[in-house]
């Protein structure tokens, strides 16, 4: 198929099998989903993960041309093709790469096995439509914020709900790490048109496994505008998590691992 933009996204690939897409957040790069998905295929084999960065993040250039959530989606299914071309995928989307994923879904309805969204922008995309609950952290630790710069606590604090050296670990190593290199010039150029042209429920059911993972005390999506989605996707499970906020896969790691898990059992029944 012709390109439809000029961009090619930086990769980084593990494993050989069935193909697992996985597009990250708003900001970070490819490492936060790296960092949550790989040991969930340490035990699973048979599988080729694909964490690439998206435009304007992570190794991923934005150009000029790049101007609207419409741009970064045709990236997306420009690397589809040119990776993937008709070959059947697993699809995993968190934040704002949950919201690019259901439309990928829409573009690609026959190709994508099984949808995975953690903490997904929901139906309202703008922050100011979102039904969000008021920030609260469960796990508090005010001297472990204490022991880091003022920057690192400053950003792992506006998002933690659970604050303890493992998640502070993790979120130096998956999120911010990511921050630190986002064209925020591109960023800000693309945000003003944030909202995709076409809604992503606007076409057929997607009537394949799928799953939707939220946080109770996610303060950035919330959990109910997600709720909403669920008539589109009749096979979805759908899990709002207690002490999880908008990093639940590092916040609850074993109930992530295990409901992925379950996910990828669902999604391998049906293809095999």
């Amino acid at each position: 198929m012709p390109r439809r933009t000029s961009v090619s996204l930086n990769v980084v690939e593990r494993g050989v099998g069935t193909p697992v897409l996985a597009l990250h957040g708003w900001t970070p790069d490819h490492r936060l989903m790296l960092g949550c998905l790989e040991p969930v295929f340490a035990a699973r084999p048979g599988y080729r993960r694909l964490y690439p960065d998206l435009p304007a993040m992570g190794a991923s250039p934005a150009p000029p041309s790049i101007t609207s959530s419409d741009d970064v989606l045709a990236a997306v299914l420009d690397f589809v093709d040119d990776t993937l071309g008709d070959h059947p995928f697993l699809l995993v989307g968190e934040s704002y790469g949950g919201y690019l994923a259901r439309a990928l879904v829409r573009a690609r309805p026959a190709q994508v096995l099984g949808l995975a969204l953690v903490c997904p922008v929901g139906t309202a995309v703008e922050h100011a439509e979102r039904r969000v609950p008021e920030p609260q952290v469960l796990r508090p630790d005010p001297e472990l914020l204490a022991a880091v710069d003022a920057r690192t606590a400053e950003e792992f604090a506006d998002m933690a709900v659970v604050q303890t050296p493992e998640t502070l670990r993790r979120f130096r190593e998956e999120v911010l790490a990511g921050l630190d290199v986002a064209d925020t010039d591109a960023m800000a150029r693309i945000r003003q048109r944030w909202t995709l042209s076409e809604d992503p429920e606007g076409g057929a059911p997607f009537t394949r496994p799928a799953l939707v993972l939220t946080g109770r005390q996610d303060h950035a999506v919330g959990y109910l505008d997600q709720f909403a989605l669920l008539p589109h996707y009749p096979r979805a499970t759908f899990a709002v998590l207690d002490v999880a906020g908008h990093n639940l896969q590092i916040e609850q790691p074993a109930l992530f691992d295990a409901l992925i898990g379950e996910w990828l059992d669902r999604v391998a029944a049906e293809a095999g």
